[in-house]
């Protein structure tokens, strides 16, 4: 997100320069150079991609405690390099450097090997530790991950309203992964009031981002007029941008749906699926 834009700003200014100077630059110990040299070889960005390379370039500006340069140089060892160079704890090693000055997604990112065992030993406390740091910077996924862990924590009303309130912090940042989850909280009351109406809101923006899930449940709620006016075209419609999106179990539903429909009402569901995937840029 921030940090992506911020990296692609550094290598767009670097293709527009002089590469020899950047070049230069970086041999004379500027950590800025390194670290943009590090990211187009990383991504093949005005050069040939060499995670050889870029390991080389983020490993010199890290070392100069450019934090940046410490997550990217994480990642690659983590999930953004080839599997050769997979070494979870060097990854461990680099994001702790960058989360400890408090770069957010290097903080998740260390929660992530925390709760899965990588490069440490499984450690949930150390794990929710770290994602509480993000979430609190703002870092959408640590918000979404920890409304997960409150959501199945010990079964408590201050457990799920916890689980809402951080999928709502993730959600209102356009995380759609949240966005389908609270649905479901909102649609099964639980952490909040049962309320169909908002469960609608919250998986029409899940969908709008291709979500085959939340277009699924919205063709349910349709079909029966829960939170809406029962409407069978639209079901048919969501049903549809459902099934693009693999859902089998939309594909039954939708066949059903239509042994009551009328030809032309079939028709309209689907032009209505397929200006919906038009508007939304979504693949089908």
């Amino acid at each position: 997100m921030f940090l992506a834009a911020l990296a692609a700003a550094f290598s767009l200014r670097a293709q527009t320069g002089q590469f020899d100077t950047l070049l230069a630059q970086a041999n004379q110990g500027d950590a800025e150079s390194q670290f943009v040299l590090g990211t187009m070889f990383a991504k093949g960005e005005g050069v040939a991609q060499d995670f050889a390379a870029a390991d080389k370039w983020y490993r010199k500006a890290a070392l100069q405690d450019f934090s940046l340069a410490q997550f990217y140089l994480g990642a690659l060892h983590d999930n953004q390099g080839p599997d050769s160079m997979r070494d979870y704890a060097e990854a461990l090693k680099w994001y702790r450097k960058a989360a400890e000055k408090d770069i957010a997604p290097a903080q998740f990112a260390l929660g992530v090997l925390y709760e899965n065992g990588r490069g440490v030993g499984t450690n949930a406390a150390e794990a929710v530790l770290w994602f509480q740091q993000a979430a609190n910077a703002g870092w959408p996924e640590a918000q979404f991950r920890l409304g997960l862990i409150y959501e199945h924590a010990p079964d408590t009303a201050e457990d799920a309203a916890e689980a809402v309130r951080w999928l709502t912090k993730a959600a209102d940042q356009g995380f759609a992964p949240a966005q389908f989850k609270l649905g479901t909280l909102y649609y099964d009351g639980r952490g909040a009031m049962q309320d169909y109406i908002v469960a609608i809101k919250w998986f029409r923006k899940a969908a709008e981002q291709g979500n085959g899930e939340a277009c699924f449940n919205l063709g349910l709620m349709c079909g029966f007029g829960q939170g809406t006016a029962q409407d069978h075209v639209e079901a048919y419609k969501w049903f549809t941008l459902a099934m693009w999106k693999g859902n089998d179990l939309a594909a039954q539903n939708r066949d059903a749906l239509a042994d009551s429909m009328r030809p032309e009402q079939i028709a309209e569901g689907h032009r209505r699926a397929l200006q919906f995937a038009v508007d939304k840029k979504i693949p089908h």
